[in-house]
């Protein structure tokens, strides 16, 4: 138990370090050419990583939460996706009803709940 112990905590150290290579060899050959900022040392790399790790994302490496999000757990479908696909289409028009009532409209001003009313006036969905 000890070694396979020993064995995670020296991978995580490899890849703390080879990600701390690439964020500084990256950052070197960016950011300096482009927006005047110095060069940083590996050090300053890490710190950097584990400061943007703690800020945007989580500490340990892999999908996490957004795979969690989009219901990429294992479990299939995400649950509200089952919910909308059991629905009737009046039960969806409804819903879209109450969702227009509390401001949500449609992104990017696109059509994207009116599957039924475009195809029932002849401009199809695309």
């Amino acid at each position: 138990m000890k070694a396979r112990g020993f064995k995670m905590v020296l991978m995580g150290l490899v890849a703390l370090a080879a990600f701390s290579a690439i964020v500084m060899l990256l950052w070197n050959l960016l950011l300096p050419g482009l927006f005047g900022l110095s060069t940083i040392n590996f050090w300053q790399a890490s710190g950097l990583f584990i400061l943007s790790r703690i800020l945007f994302g989580r500490l340990g490496f892999g999908g996490g939460r957004m795979m969690m999000a989009h219901g990429m757990h294992g479990g299939g479908m995400n649950p509200i996706h089952k919910k909308w696909m059991k629905m009737t289409p009046e039960q969806r028009k409804e819903f879209i009803r109450k969702r227009r009532q509390f401001g949500f409209g449609h992104p990017f001003g696109g059509e994207h709940f009116d599957m039924e009313e475009n195809e029932e006036q002849g401009r199809g969905y695309e």
